[in-house]
């Protein structure tokens, strides 16, 4: 039989992927230890992985699909096909230093700080590539070191020509890094918290990341295999788009109906349905959450009851279809 290699990730975007897996009724169970779980789809293989490492496995053929974050494909550079966003994980990529440096507002006060003191600069992150670019596009580096790369220190070695600006490779707890082991930190936060809990302020976001849904190009050129992408990404978008959106029933007057119908966003027409009273109509609909509250006053003069649903899954067909015109 036929498998697509699917691929999720372990750490903090894992809990939501499973979550997310299990509202489009996917079941994948095993304990704390497997990194290859069962899933109730054999046309499915599962592995899990750390998010850093799927996008570029992805692109080798590795694995057909994955899920990852934004800032791992940018940093990795990796060339693959993003399905479509999962509207989950969402974090900013920040530059942080010890938040007593009251002078320093930016990265050009940070550079300057050190340039007049004549030490080198330390920045400590995850993010080398993503920073190194970040850092060669700066006006003021530009101007001292022209397009000279910072020297890059990891435990396998160093890169890079400029010595007056070190990125450090960090694998994790990169907030603690400063002072000792680094003047500053490029680091992906959500609220900020654990940065500002270890004595730093941000200064300047350079990027932000979700979780999306990646694909191995070669593998979008298989039939089978494309095929087999466009049903899970039916069905892990349609738990993206319940979770923006309401199911609602009503009754209704039928001299009513018509405005109803001017007032609600509905995906389609709504569902209209006679009752057994003569004069009234029951009507059914989904509408966007966020429209639910502003929606009340005008639902709650045209209609004589109202039942609210949070569907689990909303398989706009139609415009799942568009989502898959993948380049390939």
């Amino acid at each position: 039989m036929q498998q697509l290699k699917l691929v999720i990730p372990k750490g903090s975007l894992g809990e939501r992927t499973l979550k997310l897996f299990s509202e489009a009724n996917y079941a994948i169970k095993g304990d704390d230890r497997t990194y290859r779980p069962y899933i109730n789809d054999p046309e499915l293989s599962v592995k899990i992985l750390r998010p850093q490492e799927i996008p570029s496995l992805v692109e080798q053929g590795a694995h057909d699909i994955g899920i990852s974050g934004e800032d791992w494909i940018q940093e990795s550079q990796s060339d693959v096909e993003i399905l479509t966003k999962l509207e989950y994980g969402h974090v900013k990529i920040v530059l942080a230093v010890p938040e007593i440096w009251e002078d320093v507002k930016s990265f050009s006060d940070l550079l300057r700080k050190f340039f007049v003191k004549g030490n080198p600069l330390r920045i400590s992150t995850e993010y080398i590539n993503t920073v190194t670019e970040y850092i060669l596009k700066n006006e003021e580096y530009k101007e001292r070191f022209g397009d000279k790369k910072p020297l890059v220190i990891t435990p396998w070695g160093k890169s890079g020509e400029n010595p007056s600006v070190i990125l450090h490779l960090s694998f994790g707890a990169t907030e603690s890094k400063p002072p000792e082991d680094a003047d500053a930190i490029i680091d992906n936060t959500e609220t900020g918290t654990t940065i500002r809990a270890n004595n730093l302020k941000i200064i300047e976001q350079i990027g932000d990341s979700q979780a999306v849904l990646l694909a191995n190009m070669e593998s979008l050129k298989d039939p089978w295999k494309r095929e087999k992408m466009s049903d899970v990404l039916t069905l892990l978008q349609g738990v993206v788009d319940a979770r923006k959106r309401l199911h609602i029933f009503m009754n209704v007057k039928e001299e009513n109906v018509d405005t109803l119908l001017a007032t609600l966003p509905a995906l389609k027409r709504p569902t209209i349905s006679p009752l057994a009273e003569e004069g009234w109509v029951a009507l059914n609909t989904v509408i966007p959450r966020d429209l639910f509250i502003e929606l009340i006053p005008k639902l709650r003069k045209l209609a004589q009851g109202l039942v609210v649903h949070t569907p689990r899954q909303v398989l706009s067909l139609e415009e799942i279809r568009k989502l898959n015109t993948f380049k390939s």
